[in-house]
Order: structure tokens, then C-alpha cells, then sequence
């Protein structure tokens, strides 16, 4: 699956979000093999954060000053929140930029391979729970529907998937849909 990953987001122009007003940021897609299976490592968020207060995320966050690009910042994030060592990812490409429209992110998006078993170490202001989930079990139509809702005057697809009792949607949904259309169907 690796080298499949890798040569579909060598193969595609990354659509960029320029948005002088928001504040840019970048998170890590780390996928690692464990059992024999794919699994995407997500954070679930304390109740203590600023942002997105118990909500499943990708490690990340927002780009510092000294941070050289964005790919440096989901590193760097990535280090901070659960322990990943920048030396230990194999990154493969990135996605399409996401916004967030309550926090005004624009997110740039990176896939990385991570070794398993790996010595995860939470943040814990950051960080309150771990979840590896099985991308079968993500990939399964069964955990997933989409939602056409309203915001105002815009109407916009929303996406859910579920994993036990937990639910990941927002913008880490979008780019979880987008990161399976392009690997699996190959659309944008």
C-alpha cells in the first residue's frame, strides 16, 4: 500500500488554500502496520485545548515562526503531541489544503509511514487519547455516511465515520475522505 500511496500523490498537483486571514497549519496522516492490517494513528483531544475540545484529530497544529515549511510543522507537531520522531517518518506526499470554518485553519495535509510497535508519548494538555484504527474499518460503507447541512446560507457535504462509539467529522473527516477517494477510486 505504501508505494501505491506514494505514486498517486506523486502523480497529482496539491490544490492550495490562500487565505491571508487564516492561520496556517499542518497535520500528519501516520499510517503504520500492525496485525497485518493498515491502521491510521488519530488523537483524540482533551476537554483542555483551545480548539476542537474532544474531537478525533490527526496529530498537528499550527505553523510556528521558526517552522521552515509546513511539512516541518506536522513533524514538529507530531514530535510534540504523541511522541513521533520526525527521523521516523517515511512521509509520502500530502494532500489538497482543508479549512476549518469555526477556527479558520487552512490545514495542509501530510501521509507518512510510521514504524509499529512504536513508543507513543502524549502530551498530556494536548493529547487525551490514542485510537490505531484499522483503515478496513474505515474503508467499511457500513461506518460511514455523508450529510448534506446548512450553515446559514451555505450548504455543504458533510462526512461521518464511526469506530466503535467514537465519531470523526469535521475537517478531519474531509481529509480522511479525500485521502481514501484519491487512493481508492483515484478521484480528487
Amino acid at each position: 500500500m505504501k508505494e501505491k500511496i506514494r505514486h498517486v500523490l506523486s502523480q497529482r498537483e496539491k490544490q492550495r488554500i490562500i487565505d491571508l486571514n487564516a492561520t496556517p497549519s499542518a497535520v500528519l496522516i501516520p499510517i503504520f502496520e500492525k496485525n497485518g492490517e493498515d491502521h491510521i494513528l488519530f488523537t483524540k483531544r482533551t476537554e483542555t485545548v483551545e480548539h476542537h475540545k474532544g474531537q478525533i484529530s490527526f496529530p498537528g497544529g499550527k505553523r510556528d515562526i521558526e517552522d521552515e515549511n509546513l511539512l516541518q510543522t506536522a513533524l514538529r507537531e507530531s514530535l510534540e503531541e504523541v511522541g513521533i520522531r520526525p527521523e521516523d517518518v517515511d512521509v509520502l506526499g500530502d494532500l489538497d489544503d482543508e479549512k476549518t470554518y469555526v477556527s479558520n485553519y487552512i490545514i495542509s495535509p501530510y501521509v507518512g509511514v510510521i514504524p509499529y510497535p512504536y513508543t507513543f508519548k502524549t502530551s498530556p494538555d494536548e493529547v487525551g487519547e490514542l485510537l490505531e484504527i484499522p483503515i478496513s474499518v474505515l474503508t467499511d460503507k457500513s461506518n460511514f455516511r455523508e450529510e448534506i447541512q446548512t450553515s446559514g446560507e451555505k450548504r455543504y457535504r458533510a462526512y461521518y465515520f464511526n469506530y466503535g462509539d467514537e465519531v470523526i467529522w469535521g475537517a478531519t473527516s474531509r481529509i480522511l475522505k479525500r485521502f481514501f477517494n484519491l487512493i481508492c477510486t483515484g478521484e480528487r
